[in-house]
């Protein structure tokens, strides 16, 4: 899950100058969305671009003239993306770039447990006293817990003229993710593990991915 630098294969080669806009998250999942906006994509987007020797204006420079930029490549509206980019820094923009999530959803679900309350009323019963009611209070507070999710993330990027709207290239790719959780209980001590990346690791994967398919194709 950690970070992994990516090998862009044109990295050598100075590529266009560009500006990273926020994309749009078409998703309906709700811890998705809490996690991430479209601002948290286009941070990870200008550090890769960046990683692939793209000359990036950092969203951050543009201050509230972002806002105009953004409207201006949403709309196509030809005009008054001319009239923005002749301001400042955004001169020597070439190109305007945007990640989207078209998709993320939780494909799969699978739990299952263990609860020894049941199995501790059953000892009670059987064995009686005192040594029957211990077993029975040790069997009763073992509980464990498995849970398995796969998730399925979509993600489109589009590079756009900058001077004139127009659609340069764009692309798609899925990635599928697999996230494991276990946790037991027995008198009242606990533990929990979890395994797989997150969600954010799977978002950063996906950018990299579209990154260095813009550095080999379109640099």
């Amino acid at each position: 899950a950690a970070y992994k630098q990516v090998e862009y294969a044109n990295r050598d080669k100075k590529g266009p100058a560009l500006v990273v806009i926020p994309g749009l998250v078409k998703s309906n999942n709700a811890t998705f969305v809490q996690k991430f906006g479209p601002n948290n994509i286009a941070d990870y987007a200008e550090l890769e671009l960046s990683q692939a020797n793209f000359p990036v204006l950092e969203r951050s420079d543009l201050g509230p003239l972002l806002n105009e930029v953004a409207l201006a490549y949403n709309m196509g509206d030809p005009d008054k993306a001319r009239q923005t980019m002749q301001i400042g820094k955004l001169k020597t923009t070439k190109w305007v770039v945007k990640f989207d999530i078209l998709k993320a959803e939780q494909i799969s679900e699978v739990q299952q447990g263990f609860d020894g309350r049941a199995v501790g009323g059953l000892l009670n019963i059987l064995a009686g006293g005192r040594g029957g009611a211990a077993a029975g209070q040790v069997a009763g507070s073992v509980q464990t817990r498995e849970a398995t999710g796969v998730w399925l993330i979509g993600m489109r990027y589009k590079i756009l003229d900058a001077t004139t709207t127009e659609q340069v290239a764009q692309g798609y790719s899925e990635e599928k993710m697999e996230v494991g959780a276990a946790a037991s209980s027995v008198m009242g001590v606990s533990q929990s593990a979890k395994g797989g990346v997150g969600l954010d690791t799977m978002v950063q994967r996906l950018v990299q991915k579209a990154v260095w398919e813009i550095d080999s194709k379109y640099k």
